[in-house]
């Protein structure tokens, strides 16, 4: 893939979710809400203060994330539904 992301923005790939519940029912497509669970597949180099110095980025390559539920900007990059979401729309870090 040939995109990098620019300033304090993160690309991400949504992790499905599962298709049945704890008590095995199966969740029909129609039913079932976007995850709210991502990995980071690549990250701009990070916002700028006013000064100019650079603010590095909290997220990294890989990480698995939570991010609101309405965050983001679903784009389609090499048939792949992903998305593009500034650095704070990211809760945290699944370690």
């Amino acid at each position: 893939m040939a995109f990098k992301p620019l300033h304090d923005r993160v690309l991400v790939r949504r992790v499905e979710s599962d298709e049945k519940t704890k008590g095995g029912l199966i969740i029909p497509d129609s039913a079932k809400e976007k995850p709210a669970e991502g990995e980071v597949i690549a990250c701009g180099d990070g916002a700028r203060k006013d000064s100019g110095e650079l603010i590095e980025m909290a997220v990294k390559a890989g990480d698995r994330v939570l991010f609101g539920k309405w965050s983001g900007t679903e784009v389609t990059i090499d048939g792949e539904d992903l998305l593009i979401m500034k650095e704070s729309d990211i809760l945290g870090v699944i370690a």
